[in-house]
C-alpha cells in the first residue's frame, strides 16, 4: 500500500508472453461515434501507461523493455510518490472530462469503470502512505534490489552488462532514499516490532558478505551473478574482465557504504522499537486497517466480520479433515492427528541437499500430473514456460514459503515458481501438490499469463490486479485440482486442506492482531491449537501477517466468492453448465473486484440460458 522500495506495485509487475486470447469483436456492431470513442479511450490508456513507465525504469525491466533507462533505478522518495499520485488523479479527471461511458462499447465501458475503481483505491490508500514499513523481513531494498538484479535484469549483450554495472553504481542512492523514508517514518512512530530488525540486518549483511567485500573464496551474491552473466557473453575476455572489475568497484564504492548506513540505521531503530505487533497502535490505526481490508478484499467487510468468517471456515475445514482422518485409519482425534502430521518424519524430506532435490522432484511430478488435465478444464491455456527453483540463499531465511514471479510479456523470461527450502521442516511433503497448484498451474502461472495475453486490453488491466481476485484464484486452484481427480494420497489431500485451513486461520489471526490487539504469541498459539502447521512455518506466517496487515485476508474471501459463483452457475444452468466456459469467463477480462466478477458471471449465466 505504501510505495514499495521497488516503487512499483506487486500487481504492476505481473507479466507474461503474448498469446492471443479469443475475445468477441464488437467493433462492427458499434456506431461510428462509439468506435471513435473506443479508439480514443484506448489511446488514452496507452499514453497513461507510457507515462507511468517513463517514471519507472524497474517496471520497464519487468515488462522486458530495454531502453535508455535500463541502467537506472526508480526514484524512491516521498516526492516521487506524490508525483505519481498527482498524475493518477489528473488522468482520472481527464478521462471523465473526455469520455461518456454511455457512448462506449461494453468492453470499453468496463475499462472506464475499472480505471475509476483502481484510481479510487489508489487515492484512499494515499491517505495512509506514511504508515507502511519501508524495511521488514519480506520487503525492502536490503533484499528487493539484489533480487531484482539477479532475477529480472537480463544480460544478453555488452550494453546490458554495462547497464547492470550502472545499476550497481546507482544502488547506493536507491538504498539511501529508502533509508531516509524509513528514518522519517520512525520519527513519527511508524516502526515495525523489535523482532523484525534482526532479519533486516542479517539480509543486509548477507548481500555484502564474500568477495569483493572480503578477501575470501566465497563470492558475494551480486558479484557472482554479474560474473556468471558476463561470462556467458560472446565478447573478448578482456572486455569481460573489465566489466566484472567495474562491477566489483561499484559494489565497493556504492553498495557497501550504503548497506553500512542501512545497518547502522536499523540498529538505531531496533533500540526504539516496541514489542506490540498490531497496527492498532498507530494514530488512526483502526482507519488504516479498515482501508487495508477494503483494498485487499474489494469488499466492505468489517474487521469483526472478517474474524467471524475465519472462525466459521476453520470449523468447516476441521469437519472435512475429520473425514480424511477416517480414510487413513488413524486412531485419535483431530488434535492428535495434527501432532502426528507435524512430527512424523515420513511427511518431511531430510534437511539435506538430497532432501531439497526430492522436494523439487515431487513438485515436478505435480506439474506433470496437472498439465495433462488442463485442456479438459480451460479453453485457453498459457504458452509461457514455467520453471521451478529454490529461493536464493541470501534471502531464503526471511522470504516466504513459496511464491511466483510472472514471465516477461515478450517471452524472454519464463514464469518462475519459487520454493523456500531453507529449512525442510517447514516444507512438509504433504503440501507439495497444493502449493504448486496455487503458485503454478492452474493457479498464478495460468491466470497471470492469460491476463497479459489479453493484448487488446488496456495496459493497466493487463499488468494490474486485485488481490482478492488473484489470490482467490490461487486458492480456488488448490481445490480445483481435487475436482480434477488429483491428491490421490489421502495425506496429500489432508495437506491441501491444511493449506486451506491456513488461509482460513489468516482471517482470524490477521484481524486478531490488528483489530482485537492480539499479541504475536496469542496468534502463534491459535495456529498451533487449530492446525498441523510446522512450528517454524507458524512463526514465519504470523510474522508475515504482522508486517503485511490485511493482505492475507484476501485469499479466502476471493476463493469463497469464486466457488460460490461456480455453484450458482451450476445450479442455474444444470446440464448446460460448462466448466471450461465458466473458467474462461472468470479469466477473460483479467482481475476485477469481486462485485464486478459476480456481474460478469451473472451475465454469462443469462447468455447460456437464452
Amino acid at each position: 500500500m505504501p510505495r514499495s522500495l521497488i516503487a512499483v506495485s506487486l500487481f504492476a509487475l505481473m507479466s507474461a508472453p503474448q498469446v492471443a486470447f479469443a475475445q468477441m469483436d464488437h467493433a462492427h456492431h458499434m456506431a461510428p461515434a462509439a468506435a471513435t470513442q473506443d479508439a480514443e479511450l484506448k489511446a488514452f490508456f496507452e499514453k497513461f501507461d507510457a507515462d507511468q513507465l517513463a517514471r519507472s525504469p524497474l517496471s520497464k525491466s519487468y515488462r522486458g523493455i530495454k531502453d535508455a533507462d535500463y541502467g537506472k533505478w526508480d526514484d524512491f522518495t516521498d516526492a516521487a510518490e506524490a508525483k505519481d499520485h498527482a498524475a493518477d488523479m489528473a488522468a482520472l479527471k481527464e478521462m471523465r472530462k473526455r469520455f461518456d461511458p454511455a457512448k462506449l462499447s461494453p468492453e470499453s465501458r468496463l475499462s472506464y469503470r475499472l480505471f475509476e475503481k483502481v484510481r479510487a483505491r489508489s487515492d484512499a490508500n494515499f491517505n495512509y502512505r506514511g504508515y507502511g514499513y519501508v524495511y521488514d523481513q519480506m520487503n525492502g531494498a536490503q533484499s528487493e534490489l539484489p533480487a531484482f538484479l539477479i532475477n529480472i535484469h537480463r544480460v544478453d549483450t555488452k550494453a546490458d552488462a554495462e547497464a547492470y554495472v550502472s545499476r550497481l553504481q546507482g544502488m547506493g542512492t536507491g538504498i539511501r532514499q529508502a533509508t531516509e523514508q524509513s528514518k522519517a517514518r520512525a520519527a513519527k512512530g511508524i516502526l515495525p516490532p523489535k523482532w523484525v530488525y534482526p532479519y533486516v540486518i542479517a539480509d543486509a549483511k548477507n548481500v555484502v558478505s564474500g568477495f569483493p567485500f572480503t578477501k575470501i573464496a566465497t563470492e558475494a551474491p551480486l558479484y557472482a551473478d554479474l560474473k556468471a552473466k558476463v561470462t556467458k557473453l560472446d565478447i573478448p575476455q578482456a572486455e569481460k574482465d573489465a566489466l566484472i572489475q567495474a562491477g566489483a568497484d561499484a559494489l565497493l564504492t556504492s553498495v557497501k557504504p550504503a548497506y553500512a548506513e542501512l545497518v547502522t540505521e536499523m540498529e538505531r531503530q531496533e533500540k526504539l522499537a516496541g514489542t506490540d505487533d498490531g497496527i492498532w497502535r498507530f494514530k488512526d490505526g483502526a482507519g488504516y486497517y479498515a482501508q487495508l481490508l477494503k483494498n485487499y478484499t474489494t469488499t466492505d467487510m468489517t474487521p469483526d466480520q472478517v474474524h467471524q468468517l475465519g472462525l466459521d471456515q476453520v470449523a468447516r475445514i476441521h469437519g472435512e479433515m475429520r473425514e480424511i482422518i477416517k480414510k487413513t485409519g488413524f486412531q485419535g482425534d483431530l488434535p492428535a492427528f495434527f501432532k502426528f502430521m507435524r512430527e512424523d518424519k515420513r511427511f518431511y524430506a531430510p534437511n539435506t541437499e538430497e532432501g531439497r532435490a526430492l522436494y523439487l522432484s515431487e513438485t515436478e511430478k505435480a506439474r506433470d500430473a496437472v498439465t495433462a488435465l488442463l485442456p479438459q478444464y480451460f479453453g485457453i491455456l498459457p504458452k509461457a514456460p514455467l520453471t521451478v527453483k529454490r529461493v536464493e540463499a541470501f534471502r531464503e531465511k526471511s522470504a516466504g514459503k513459496a511464491f511466483y514471479q510472472g514471465p516477461s510479456p515478450d517471452g524472454s523470461r519464463p514464469g518462475t515458481y519459487y520454493a523456500n527450502l531453507y529449512d525442510m521442516a517447514d516444507m512438509p511433503l504433504t503440501e507439495v501438490e497444493a502449493l504448486f497448484y496455487h503458485e503454478g498451474l492452474p493457479g498464478h502461472h495460468l491466470q497471470r499469463t492469460i491476463q497479459t495475453e489479453l493484448t487488446e486490453m488496456p495496459p493497466f488491466r493487463r499488468f494490474g490486479g486485485f488481490t482478492a481476485y488473484t489470490e482467490g484464484w490461487g486458492l480456488y486452484s488448490e481445490k480445483l485440482a481435487k475436482d480434477m481427480g488429483l491428491y490421490t494420497d489421502p495425506y496429500r489431500d489432508f495437506g491441501r486442506l491444511q493449506l486451506e485451513l491456513h488461509r482460513a486461520i489468516r482471517l482470524v489471526v490477521d484481524s486478531g492482531l490488528h483489530h482485537k490487539r492480539w499479541t504475536r504469541e496469542q496468534a502463534i498459539k491459535y495456529v498451533e491449537d487449530n492446525s498441523a502447521d510446522a512450528p517454524g512455518g507458524i512463526v514465519k506466517a504470523i510474522e508475515r501477517y504482522i508486517i503485511y496487515p490485511g493482505q492475507a485476508t484476501a485469499y479466502m474471501v476471493g476463493r469463497l466468492k469464486i466457488s460460490a459463483l461456480r455453484d450458482k452457475a451450476q445450479a442455474a444452468l444444470g446440464d448446460k453448465f460448462d466448466m471450461r466456459g465458466f473458467h474462461d469467463v472468470v479469466l477473460k477480462d483479467g482481475p476485477v473486484p469481486l462485485d464486478v466478477l459476480e456481474e460478469q458471471v451473472d451475465a454469462w449465466i443469462a447468455s447460456k440460458k437464452s
